[in-house]
């Protein structure tokens, strides 16, 4: 666990994705990115400056800062909460939206490289056990 949080901290996956965008975007940038992403999957909730410190774990001064560069640098916008025209709230723009598929395309390649010899049953017990674990961890910080 600790070299897979060692990995992670150094964002070696993410550097891929920064080289092979068109657009320049920072680490941080991305990271915002990927939240705005994945709170726009999720069904009926707004995605807020707060949802993204929730996200990245990271207090909510800090994730006001790096939203307010993501929106700087054009990946990420600010529009009015449909459920309350008060609150702002965040989406991917088209240069967002082209870094998620960078994103994915990158991780999937990454993925598929590391675990190429597994073989197809390996692959999914890997997954369910892996979601699983990162279930627990979610309902463990929320506690």
């Amino acid at each position: 666990m600790i070299r897979i949080r060692r990995r992670q901290s150094r964002r070696s996956l993410a550097r891929p994705v920064v080289n092979d965008l068109d657009e320049p975007v920072d680490l941080n940038t991305l990271a915002v990115i990927d939240a705005v992403d994945e709170g726009a999957g999720d069904s009926g909730g707004d995605v807020t400056v707060g949802f993204v410190a929730d996200r990245l774990a990271i207090d909510p001064s800090r994730a006001s800062r790096i939203v307010a560069e993501a929106v700087r640098s054009g990946f990420v916008r600010r529009v009015a909460s449909q459920k309350d025209g008060r609150r702002s709230c965040l989406e991917l723009t088209a240069p967002g939206e082209e870094a998620v598929v960078a994103a994915h395309r990158t991780r999937q390649l990454f993925y598929s490289d590391v675990l190429g010899d597994w073989d197809a049953g390996e692959q999914r017990e890997f997954a369910r056990l892996l979601t699983k674990f990162v279930r627990s961890l979610d309902d463990a910080a929320r506690e």
